[in-house]
């Protein structure tokens, strides 16, 4: 696993103080506010980023980041994702998993065979659902959805050896 964890990208400018648009992949949303620091990737790497405030705008967020006082500085922050050590993510429970663990596993049936690799997941309402793209080793072509539902659907995850088994027919 990767010792950093993206949570957000910077986007564009916002007004002529600075401010800058902000996307977190945080449930809620503003969440991403509450990790300091925040570290951001240019010219290869990580740099960390003392943001000042960080503020709903709309549906979205905006933020204010230390040093950035004008529209001109903007350019030089939009475009970088966002991320976090992963060390500084709460621990979790033994069958809990961040997405950001989950993402990129190989998805085997209980009969053994390989449907793909989690590309991403969203969620329903009534479940997260993983979105499952074929890889070198899947059996087929097909992109799946795979509702994320622990014990039921999902059997096992094994970070250790990348994959992920799940309790699913290959033709749904």
């Amino acid at each position: 696993m990767s010792e950093w964890v993206i949570v957000g990208k910077l986007l564009g400018p916002y007004g002529i103080k600075g401010w800058i648009k902000l996307h977190s992949h945080t449930h809620p949303i503003d969440n991403i506010g509450t990790y300091n620091p925040l570290w951001i990737q240019r010219g290869g790497s990580w740099q960390a980023i003392d943001v000042e405030k960080v503020q709903r705008h709309g549906k979205g967020l905006v933020a204010k980041l230390r040093g950035c006082d004008d529209r001109e500085q903007v350019p030089g922050f939009t475009g970088c994702e966002v991320a976090i050590k992963r060390d500084q993510l709460p621990a979790l429970g033994a069958d809990d998993f961040y997405w950001s663990d989950l993402e990129g596993l190989k998805v085997i049936t209980v009969a053994g065979e390989c449907l793909g690799v989690v590309d991403h997941l969203f969620e329903t309402g009534s479940n997260d659902v993983l979105v499952v793209k074929p890889g070198a080793d899947s059996i087929d072509s097909e992109q799946r959805l795979v509702p994320y539902v622990w014990e039921q659907v999902v059997k096992q995850v094994d970070l250790q050896t990348g994959s992920l088994t799940v309790d699913w027919d290959k033709d749904f």
